[in-house]
This record gives C-alpha cells, sequence and structure tokens, in this order.
C-alpha cells in the first residue's frame, strides 16, 4: 500500500484496543491500524500505567483510511455495531476509564459528523439505552508497545481472543462482508 495525499485518520476507542484493531485489520480501504493511548495526563505512558485507570487515557486504534474507499461515516458505523456505546468506562468485562467509548476528533466539522451520527442512531432507537460514546478532542496519541499492535492476528488462541475476540471478529464479517479486504 503506498501513500495517498487523500488518507484520513480516525481516532477511535471502544473497550480494548485488541478487539477494534481486529475488526478494522481487514476492512477495504484502511491501510494502517494502531493501537495505543490517548486523551490522558502522563507523557509517553506503558500499558501498565494505563491499565491502572489513573493515567486519563484511554486505549484506542488510529485508523488510517482511504475515504474514497471507505467513508468516514462507515467507518463510524462500524464502529458503533462492533461495541456497546451504551456502557460507560466498560466493555463487557473491562472496566474502567481506559475503556471508555469515545471518537477522538481532529476538527470542528469531524466533531459535528460524529455528533450527527450519534443523534441519528438516538433517533432510531439503534440502542435500548442512551449512547455514552464522549466526543474528545484528539490529543497526543501514543503508539502502544510492539506486542500490542496485530495483537489478535498473532495471538488468536489465546484466551481473551478465542472468548471475546473471535466471536466479534465473526460477527463484523458476517454482517459486514462488504466492508471486508481481499
Amino acid at each position: 500500500m503506498t501513500d495517498s495525499p487523500n488518507l484520513q485518520t480516525a481516532i477511535l476507542a471502544s473497550g480494548c484496543f485488541w478487539c477494534t484493531e481486529a475488526v478494522f485489520e481487514n476492512v477495504k480501504g484502511v491501510h494502517k491500524v494502531e493501537s495505543g493511548y490517548i486523551g490522558g495526563e502522563v507523557a509517553s505512558p506503558s500499558y501498565a500505567q494505563v491499565c491502572t485507570g489513573r493515567t486519563g487515557h484511554a486505549e484506542a486504534v488510529r485508523l488510517t483510511f482511504d475515504p474514497s474507499v471507505i467513508p468516514y461515516k462507515d467507518v463510524l458505523g462500524i464502529f458503533f455495531a462492533t461495541h456497546d456505546p451504551t456502557q460507560l468506562n466498560r466493555q463487557g468485562h473491562d472496566v474502567g476509564t481506559q475503556y471508555r467509548s469515545a471518537v477522538f476528533y481532529q476538527s470542528e466539522a469531524e466533531k459535528a459528523e460524529v455528533q450527527a451520527f450519534i443523534d441519528d442512531l438516538s433517533a432510531q432507537h439503534v440502542y435500548d439505552r442512551a449512547i455514552v460514546t464522549t466526543l474528545e478532542p484528539a490529543s497526543q496519541f501514543y503508539v502502544a508497545e510492539d506486542y500490542h499492535q496485530q495483537y489478535f492476528a498473532n495471538n488468536p488462541t489465546q484466551p481473551y481472543c478465542a472468548a471475546v475476540i473471535t466471536p466479534k471478529v465473526i460477527k463484523f464479517r458476517k454482517s459486514y462482508s462488504q466492508y471486508l479486504s481481499a
């Protein structure tokens, strides 16, 4: 894949970054997925620090994508469909602010687009409870340690991966096959 001046980035947090990364790894138009930390007060935090919940960071992914192949609205659709945006500071058994549902916007236009998307989901009553996904201005994104990158691809039989990520990826592939890269 070559770099294109038309590529965009999106920074999304939806619980464990391993899950989010696994979903977006094989999406058409997504050129790069990086797991990392954003939204906290500690410079260059480690995984151990973020896991304490005291740094303010969220586990997140930074996607680099081609909007002519997958528009931002479709990135948001996948994001909201592959986690529970009604759970405050948790996803399943992962609990703490580091597991919050958040979109880290990079412009006021992006913020408005995400808010309109959330408002539309709410108006359609897609979820039984209120969406608690936060909209936070993008700050320094710290790429996570190397062993977190492509974690699911490298550790598919690890118990967390098998129990939590595999069903999520299977559901995504069945429901969104049109987004899968060849």
